[in-house]
């Protein structure tokens, strides 16, 4: 299990690091709009994120 948790880390840094790499200007501009967002939008967002991440893990489980 503990493995399995480092891999997923490791690969989430991965993936938030492909914008910046590859897209610095795309990156800055979607951090600019985030900015201008209220907090409860942010958090709706936080939250649908997770939600997808959960079914996402969940659907591997399932059929693995």
């Amino acid at each position: 299990m503990t493995d399995a948790m480092w891999t997923a880390l490791a690969l989430v840094l991965v993936l938030e690091g492909l914008m910046p790499a590859i897209h610095p200007g795309g990156w800055r501009r979607m951090f600019e709009q985030l900015l201008q967002l209220d907090d409860q939008k942010i958090r709706m967002l936080g939250l649908i994120s997770m939600t997808a991440g959960l079914v996402l893990l969940w659907l591997i489980e399932a059929f693995s």
